[in-house]
């Protein structure tokens, strides 16, 4: 099949790369020359394990190709996906659908011949009711349905949950448009994927339902880890009692700093703004919007408790900066909140992220960056784990500990345990788990902890 991909952020130049790794035709189009020079070049704009590599295969295969005209692919194209920015909208939270809107007259114009447009970005309830109509107002007389097929990728796994997903959403209101979809998910389909076909609005609400719920859950979880640090219990031993239960399930269930991303903090807070237009208020998903912000605000006073109530004049070596691992996203991460908290109450920040530095550096001031994660603690008094990449669950905690002058490390993601961070002469501060009034280092010669 044809396909034509409106946009080439996350989300759609994944689906586009893995649409033309299905063995169809796609061409994805972006407004920002720039960006596609450089995709045709093999150069990303977003770091995703994998995505290179697939992108090179396809282009070399005269699969996937890139454009700033959308007028050479529309009028050929058997379905156009809307994959353009959805972001909260500026004092009311509200899904800012600008881009979506603007987008579809865009298309609504090169139509020629049966087309399936679909919206790819999240967007509230209505919002293909709406693409319909300005549709129809534009091009009268065109031939095309409009579906919605929410996206349900995790950043720094995406190929593969493209590729091997729960299920596939499809929403419309026409089974033309449904063959034409179940044609193009075809190869997952024959592997017995579940292809949901149901309504637009039902596919619309089932996107934000899906992370409003996920948000849920990582909320829950932090708010136990708070409870169990004061009744002396362990979190992560609660999370794995109440997970192996196949009502809740293991995952989600790591205590740690907050969510962030691209995903949750704006599709929590644009389902609670659509309930309450509809008089519906979804009150679970008011209380976890305000949960998070709080536990992200909280965080920077643990790393003060554990440095015994003062960081003015520290130097802390904060490890890890994205939202989470294998991906340089730094939207809405929880460091954007720690980081300018430590250096309020007065302490020095040093930073290490493996792929995240370049895009932090767009929202952190006076931050010194290391290129490793022992560099970024030689000297520093704390070191802070705050996203759990892969190198930093296998850190050496005894070279830790020698770089570091007060010998303190804050775990935000519980990757260690007390007795390893013991042994190698490390108070240790975790989320969640029994917090030690005395404790339990090595002295070291020459190094003496606080």
């Amino acid at each position: 099949m044809r396909v034509v991909m409106i946009g080439t952020g996350y989300v759609g130049l994944v689906s586009g790369a893995c649409f033309a790794d299905f063995g169809h035709a796609v061409t994805c189009v972006d407004k920002d020359a720039a960006k596609i020079d450089a995709l045709r070049r093999g150069v990303m704009p977003i770091y995703e394990p994998g995505l290179e590599g697939l992108v090179a295969k396809n282009t070399k295969a005269d699969r996937l190709s890139f454009t700033t005209e959308p007028a050479e692919v529309i009028g050929d194209a058997d379905v156009v996906f809307l994959a353009v920015g959805t972001p909260s909208r500026r004092g009311d939270g509200h899904a800012d659908l600008t881009y979506v809107y603007a987008a579809s007259e865009e298309v609504a114009k090169l139509l020629s011949g049966y087309t399936v447009i679909v919206t790819k970005s999240t967007v509230p309830v209505g919002t293909g009711d709406e693409v319909e109509a300005i549709v129809r107002r534009v091009a009268p007389g065109a031939d095309f349905d409009v579906a919605s097929n929410p996206e349900f990728l995790r950043e720094g796994a995406a190929i593969a949950d493209f590729k091997r997903p729960d299920r596939v959403v499809v929403g419309t209101e026409s089974e033309r448009a449904t063959e034409a979809l179940r044609e193009l998910y075809r190869p997952l389909y024959l592997n017995e994927t579940p292809l949901i076909a149901t309504s637009r609005r039902t596919a619309e609400l089932t996107k934000y339902a899906a992370n409003a719920f996920l948000a849920a859950k990582i909320t829950f979880i932090n708010e136990v880890a708070d409870l169990c640090e004061k009744v002396g219990a362990d979190v992560q031993e609660v999370a794995r009692g109440i997970g192996l239960d196949n009502r809740i399930g293991p995952k989600f269930l790591n205590a740690g700093p907050g969510y962030g991303g691209s995903c949750f903090p704006k599709d929590t807070l644009a389902l609670s703004r659509t309930a309450q237009q509809y008089g519906a208020p979804v009150t679970i998903v008011d209380a976890v919007i305000l949960a998070n912000e709080r536990r992200k605000a909280r965080m920077a006073d643990v790393v003060v408790e554990a440095a015994g109530g003062k960081v003015s004049g520290k130097t802390i070596a904060v490890l890890g900066l994205t939202f989470k691992p294998n991906t340089d996203d730094m939207r809405d991460a929880p460091s954007l909140d720690i980081v300018p908290a430590l250096q309020k109450a007065g302490a020095t920040i040093r930073a290490y992220d493996p792929a995240g530095q370049q895009e932090a550096q767009k929202h952190l001031s006076d931050v010194a960056y290391s290129d490793s994660p022992y560099a970024c603690a030689e000297g520093a008094d704390i070191a802070v784990i705050v996203t759990e990449w892969d190198e930093l669950r296998a850190l050496d905690l005894d070279r830790l500990a020698g770089l570091l002058a007060d010998r303190v490390l804050v775990d935000l993601r519980n990757i260690y345990t007390d007795e390893d961070a013991s042994a190698a002469g490390l108070a240790y501060r975790a989320l969640g788990k029994p917090v030690r009034q005395e404790p339990v280092v090595r002295l070291v010669a020459g190094n003496t902890a606080s």
